[in-house]
């Protein structure tokens, strides 16, 4: 994997790939579709791609519940196509999404399956926290959840304005 991987918006023309991923990554619980992808991309909210010499290689979205001044944000999807998993793209896409949060010094929350240790260990390092669990909450795997939260940054010019 010598390809660089660069960062950049996802677009409706990328939901096909998608779809084809999430089917691979996630094949027990109602993967989204490439319509699914098509909606999200359309709806105004932060989607972003990982693409290696012009193939995507992993997405990840971000959706603003609430706005200021108590914003709040939801980590709807993050994916990366198995074989480029282990050189840093998923932390890429969600350190990616956080800035956006961060801007807007939103809580961010998500849901990660409960067995899933090598995203909850990612989360777990980007300040997430368990804040409950969702008994049965993947379909149709009825796998469970936990609700992860991190609690919003503030920028230091904040900060400093609101001494």
């Amino acid at each position: 994997m010598n390809a660089t991987v660069s960062l950049g918006p996802l677009y409706r023309a990328d939901a096909a790939r998608c779809a084809e991923l999430e089917a691979i990554l996630f094949p027990g619980d109602d993967p989204w579709s490439a319509q699914a992808f098509r909606d999200a991309v359309s709806s105004g909210q932060l989607y972003l791609a990982a693409r290696a010499a012009d193939e995507l290689v992993g997405y990840a979205g971000l959706a603003v519940v609430a706005g200021p001044p108590m914003a709040e944000a939801e980590v709807h999807t993050i994916g990366v196509d198995p074989a480029w998993q282990g050189h840093g793209i998923g932390r890429a896409l969600l350190r990616g999404l956080l800035a956006v949060a961060d801007e807007l010094a939103a809580t961010v929350f998500l849901e990660v399956r409960t067995d899933n240790v090598p995203a909850r260990t990612l989360y777990e390092s980007h300040g997430f926290t368990v804040v409950g669990l969702r008994k049965r909450y993947y379909r149709p795997s009825m796998a469970d959840a936990h609700t992860m939260r991190r609690d919003r940054v503030r920028k230091a010019a904040q900060d400093v304005a609101d001494r």
